[in-house]
């Protein structure tokens, strides 16, 4: 095994990717090799580290010095200062929104990382993901050879994770133990491992991260759980949009097959697992496990009526088990470990920790893991650096489009699953956006529901006719010809659609709604009786001012208004926004370097 002095870890997720991340790892090879110590410092290709706001992103150890918002012209003065002098490049050390280099010590004693435990995310910016030989030195493997080699009894690996208190982590939080267990129970002839990688929510990129990272815990996992109810096939249902995430899982099966971890006879044991992989064409409602089952299958991902539910009659009419990227990711850690280890973490309730993919108002825009009862306040401020030109935290919306949005005013209170439902939203795949002051919530709520109208599948008529119903009430509201009785209906029909609808994509449509109803009615309110938005988001209820004492009287915002609606004198006199005439584009109030122009 050849030995380096220094190790050169580069992120090659896809948003890091995106920014020239393989370039720069050429660079890194070539100015290696120009300074003659390729010999010395290894080049890592790895997944995400998480703070991906900063990104591309650099780790040179033994020091564990991240270096962000690197460039390949970077790349020559952090080997000659860094590797071959000795000397930090501290202007790559500083992240935006800081003045100085936090960063000198090791990673995990960076802000970012310090009330983080990684769990599911433990090998992503670790290893190299296109490499079987890396996580088998972190421990690959080991949890299914154990189970194999040491004839652990199927039912015994079920009860671990029952015992662990592990809890689905991409929707309702269904018990995965238990899940397992009912489909052990089942005879049949074939049965079937399914993983779900379709991960429609918008914002969210947890599982993709997972994919790209550390793609062989899935494929070890989903081997575990075959092993435990009996399978020999399974199948990850991945977006096609992910194509990294699929170039990396497809290497890691064909990896693990040359192996002999995949295939016939796995560890000489007699048990016998085999993977595919199928592509969703982008159908938010093929995250609903029967919707999904319907794709694979090749027919249209409509969700069917429950029960039967999978573990009984799922895939091609046999029993199935279908868990989410993050479920599976913690499997292997909770069969080395111990259930009792990963039972000590986090709640009563909801053990373990939870993956988000924190965006929105935040500074540090990314991937967090967090033990279970992390509050959102040590999120957004301590993880996620707070907000964005210091303004005032508003609301996070967490679950997606089948969320809802918590206020300021539950900001400490602690994150697991009963916590996030008493507050109106849920824990869904794990997105979780902050909004500022800046926010309109009945704007937000109308986001939500738009995509939800868009992804509908249009098989039962509450989610169909429902949340098109509810789309064009908002549609009255945000353009100022609401009614209070509009309000009351908004709220009436979310309540039938959640108690009507067949499946949790409609189940849980109303939740963005319902959830700004109980926390910001006073907003819909103001859109209706004063026909005002606050936050001067909805278009047909702002109205553009210039403030003459700020006004500089320079003239650019009049050369920017593509139809001539403001007057005034160069250098002479203040401008004036004819209202009749303005279209509320906001070109104005772009071109003012001098804050003269506001909205109301």
């Amino acid at each position: 095994m050849d030995l380096y002095r220094a190790h050169v870890l580069v992120c090659c997720g896809t948003g890091c990717t995106s920014s020239q991340s393989p370039r720069i790892i050429s660079n890194f090879e070539e100015q290696l090799a120009d300074n003659k110590i390729s010999n010395e410092v290894k080049v890592v290709k790895t997944g995400c580290f998480g703070l991906c706001a900063e990104g591309p992103i650099v780790v040179v150890y033994p020091e564990g010095v991240m270096y962000f918002r690197v460039t390949p012209e970077d790349v020559s003065e952090i080997v000659s200062e860094h590797l071959v002098k000795g000397r930090f490049v501290t202007r790559l050390m500083t992240v935006s929104h800081e003045e100085k280099a936090t960063h000198a010590q090791n990673v995990e004693e960076s802000d970012f990382f310090k009330k983080q435990l990684r769990v599911a995310l433990k090998n992503c910016g670790v290893i190299n993901p296109e490499l079987i030989e890396e996580y088998i030195a972190h421990d690959g493997y080991t949890a299914l050879g154990t189970i194999l080699t040491e004839k652990v009894a199927p039912l015994d690996v079920i009860d671990m994770i029952k015992k662990s208190g592990l809890r689905g982590r991409g929707g309702g939080g269904f018990p995965t133990g238990l899940k397992w267990e009912f489909a052990a129970k089942q005879q049949n002839d074939q049965k079937y491992v399914c993983c779900n990688a379709d991960e429609g929510d918008p914002g969210a990129f947890m599982d993709r991260s997972i994919l790209e990272g550390d793609p062989h815990a899935i494929v070890e996992a989903m081997a575990i759980a075959a092993y435990a109810i009996g399978a020999t096939q399974g199948y990850v249902y991945v977006r096609a949009e992910y194509p990294i995430a699929v170039q990396r899982l497809q290497l890691a099966i064909d990896q693990a097959r040359e192996y002999g971890l995949v295939g016939k006879n796995i560890f000489d044991s007699g048990f016998d697992f085999d993977i595919d992989i199928r592509l969703g064409a982008g159908a938010f409602v093929c995250g609903e496990e029967t919707a999904l089952m319907r794709s694979i299958e090749g027919k249209r991902g409509n969700p069917t009526p429950r029960p039967p539910f999978p573990a009984v009659k799922g895939l091609f009419g046999k029993p199935t088990i279908l868990n989410n990227v993050e479920t599976y990711a913690n499997i292997p850690t909770i069969i080395r470990n111990g259930p009792e280890w990963f039972a000590g973490l986090g709640t009563e309730k909801s053990k373990g920790t939870k993956v988000f993919a924190l965006g929105g108002k935040v500074n540090n825009v990314g991937l967090v893991e967090i033990p279970m009862g992390t509050t959102v306040r040590e999120i957004v401020y301590d993880i996620g650096g707070g907000i964005p030109g210091g303004k005032a935290f508003k609301s996070v919306q967490t679950g997606g489009p089948s969320g809802g949005c918590i206020p300021a005013s539950l900001l400490d209170v602690p994150i697991d699953y009963d916590n996030l439902i008493a507050a109106g939203s849920m824990m869904g795949s794990g997105g979780m956006i902050v909004m500022d002051e800046d926010t309109c919530m009945v704007d937000i709520a109308k986001f939500f529901l738009e995509f939800t109208v868009e992804e509908s599948c249009g098989k039962c008529a509450p989610c169909r006719i429902g949340t098109t119903r509810m789309l064009e009430m908002l549609d009255k509201i945000t353009s100022g010809n609401g009614t209070m009785e509009d309000i009351d209906n908004l709220e009436r029909i979310a309540v039938s659609i959640k108690e009507g609808s067949l499946c949790a994509l409609g189940q849980t449509a109303p939740n963005p709604i319902l959830s700004t109803l109980k926390h910001f009615r006073e907003e819909y309110i103001e859109h209706v009786t004063e026909k005002k938005c606050r936050c001067g988001v909805c278009k047909e209820l702002t109205t553009y001012y210039i403030i003459p004492d700020l006004c500089k009287k320079c003239g650019l915002c009049a050369k920017r208004c593509p139809v001539d609606c403001i007057s005034g004198v160069l250098g002479k006199e203040p401008y004036v926004i004819d209202s009749s005439k303005c279209i509320k584009c906001g070109a104005c109030e772009q071109a003012c370097k001098f804050k003269a122009i506001i909205r109301k």
